[in-house]
């Protein structure tokens, strides 16, 4: 029996402050399985009260705007992250890797959502951590665990875990 191959690793992030120890898991898995990696952070839809206020004050162009320009800034802070990954950890290193990262920015709830890109972007391992943006134990890794088609490592992050 062949040892399962990784060739895309899913990478969820709340993009919360203590996030780095999940981001340098799915890195070292990229690099031992020569994967690539696909970098997910989901934003929580806006609920009904909150649609029925923006469209009742905002015009519908200036709402897609907005809502644009929030996805754009979000992709530029997960790019930004990474590069300060590489510049402060990697680049360090005699022959830094050199990875495959693609950026994803999708609204749903979270769990959902998570299992959603692994089986769209035929995902071998997602990694996450077990924290939310609050610092609070996230009941997101129960379900997505509980759920997924693939291994999920779940990493522990939080202050202690730097």
């Amino acid at each position: 029996m062949a040892l399962p191959e990784i060739k895309t690793v899913l990478y969820t992030t709340s993009l919360g402050e203590h996030t780095r120890p999940v981001f340098r898991q799915a890195v070292q898995q990229a690099v031992v399985q020569n994967a690539r990696i696909v970098m997910l952070h989901v934003v929580e839809p806006v609920g009904e009260l909150g649609r029925a206020l923006i469209q009742n004050y905002l015009p519908e162009d200036t709402v897609k705007k907005i809502h644009d320009e929030g996805i754009a800034e979000i992709k530029q802070q997960m790019k930004s992250r990474v590069e300060a990954f590489y510049q402060e950890e990697l680049n360090a290193l005699p022959e830094p890797p050199q990875l495959e990262i693609e950026f994803l920015v999708e609204e749903g709830n979270q769990a959902d959502t998570i299992l959603h890109v692994a089986d769209q972007q035929n995902a071998d391992l997602i990694v996450m951590g077990n924290e939310n943006r609050f610092g609070h134990h996230s009941h997101t890794p129960r379900q997505v665990n509980r759920n997924a088609k693939v291994p999920v490592l779940v990493v522990p992050t939080g202050e202690k875990y730097k």
